[in-house]
């Protein structure tokens, strides 16, 4: 049995109108590339654990604390940072990650962390010295106070805006970073302390981007970051607002994007 056929003005009607829907639906939708390359991410009501690590992929002793940095990744109340140091690097094997921005780093947090010398591996946990990190309780990172900043911070092709919101209680004058870090990077040592072995890191530093504010206002900022993930590693960006340069942290929030 045939099918009726449509009359010929009735089906050029209904051709142009599918064309019309089309191309819409084309306007509307972002393509993928667009899609990936725009995200932004809100800071919560509480403050975030903020940890630091010093490390070096030349130091034999800082591979346990780069695989406990590497299990707190994912967690919502941690942020989980992995700064390498250049000051191993003329002893054996030079760190691929290591930068002097990070040693300069580690060396002012000392004023403020209680720390009576720089050393590797040194966990800093909200910007206070933990030389027991391995035994810290559960407790210490679940302890969240009520947070008087917000933070969004928001990807737009390679530039990142950070839009900051000081609340009731937060001081005049504030200070903090964007990094942005990568996950699920590996490297086989090939001399020093760690010869023979293949490191597995998370939480690197690749950029680090710090900023200030005064004046108690909200206020947006923006930052163009150069470096490209590696292949095989998950990028993100987290941005922390501090009391003062390497003071304690106000807050936090952490960027993931769709690749």
């Amino acid at each position: 049995m045939r099918h009726p056929t449509t009359s010929s003005p009735l089906r050029r009607v209904l051709a142009l109108l599918g064309l019309a829907v089309s191309a819409t639906l084309a306007l509307a939708a972002p393509t993928g590339a667009s899609a990936a390359s725009s995200c932004s991410a809100q800071s919560g009501a509480t403050v975030p654990a903020v940890i630091e690590l010093y490390t070096s992929e030349g130091c034999n002793s800082c591979p346990p604390a780069d695989r406990w940095l590497s299990s707190l990744k994912g967690r919502d109340d941690v942020v989980a940072l992995a700064f390498h140091v250049d000051y191993w690097d003329s002893l054996g094997w030079k760190d691929r990650f290591a930068q002097p921005q990070f040693t300069q780093r580690q060396n002012a947090t000392q004023h403020t962390s209680g720390a009576r010398f720089a050393y590797t591996p040194q966990v800093i946990l909200d910007s206070r010295d933990a030389p027991n990190w391995s035994s810290l309780p559960p407790a210490v990172l679940q302890r969240r106070t009520p947070a008087a900043i917000g933070l969004a911070l928001a990807r737009d092709g390679s530039g990142l805006a950070l839009t900051v919101t000081p609340g009731a209680g937060a001081p005049a004058a504030l200070s903090g970073y964007v990094a942005v870090v990568d996950d699920g990077l590996q490297t086989h040592v090939g001399a020093g302390e760690n010869r023979g072995e293949t490191l597995h890191q998370d939480g690197v530093v690749r950029e680090l981007l710090p900023w200030n504010l005064a004046g108690g206002r909200p206020a947006t900022l923006r930052f163009a970051s150069a470096s490209t993930p590696e292949p095989g590693a998950t990028r993100h960006w987290v941005a922390v607002a501090t009391d003062g340069p390497y003071g304690k942290p106000l807050q936090a929030v952490t960027l993931a994007c769709a690749r």
